[in-house]
């Protein structure tokens, strides 16, 4: 059963086999043929940004694990039908967290006109933040933003993806992702007020005014 086989997220397999993402293909199809090294090597090497990108969304450091967790078992369910890029198999895997993390949202937040949500602070610091009293308000700051803007920011500043890759994981043009993160940015504006220009770079700072 593959029920019986599901990883456990904080002890990978093997380690990193390669760290060039070009060898992901066959990985993959070494997974789909049962090879449960091939799955802990795609582990150690997306684990740790997979884990972040849910607990930004969730606010939640278990619910987090445990959307990982049915996003590597996805992977090892579906491993035979995923055509994966020269770029590697993590924007598939990013897409699958982020709208996992959007359905446990959406059933989660109370009904209302403007989708606003309003989730707990999540209990752990973010690691990438050295200031602890910054990363606590960016933290809550992020949690207050409507989830859509939330994924956006995430993506694309935090993950430093690209805007069109953000929008293939919301399902939307780029244009709509810039509109999602300009809308964002005056969100996290008001809330930070003047720590502002100390959390986010230049390029992520400057908003024109509507």
């Amino acid at each position: 059963m593959l029920s019986e086989r599901r990883p456990r997220l904080a002890e990978p397999v093997v380690p990193v086999l390669l760290r060039a993402p070009s060898d992901e293909a066959g990985i993959v199809g070494r997974l789909a043929r049962g090879e449960t090294e091939a799955l802990g090597a795609l582990m150690d090497r997306h684990l740790g940004r997979l884990l972040g990108l849910a607990r930004r969304m969730l606010g939640d450091a278990a619910e987090a694990e445990d959307v990982v967790q049915e996003t590597l078992l996805t992977l090892w369910q579906r491993a035979g039908d995923i055509e994966v890029p020269a770029a590697g198999v993590g924007a598939w895997l990013r897409r699958v967290t982020a709208n996992r993390c959007l359905d446990r949202l959406r059933a989660r937040r109370p009904a209302s006109d403007d989708g606003l949500d309003r989730l707990k602070v999540a209990p752990r610091q973010e690691q990438g933040l050295q200031d602890r009293d910054l990363g606590h308000a960016v933290e809550q700051a992020l949690q207050r933003l409507p989830e859509r803007q939330r994924l956006a920011i995430t993506l694309c500043h935090f993950e430093e993806r690209p805007m069109a890759e953000a929008g293939e994981v919301l399902g939307v043009s780029v244009e709509a992702v810039e509109s999602l993160l300009a809308r964002a940015r005056r969100s996290l504006k008001r809330d930070l007020e003047g720590q502002w220009r100390e959390l986010l770079p230049e390029t992520l700072g400057e908003d024109e005014e509507a």
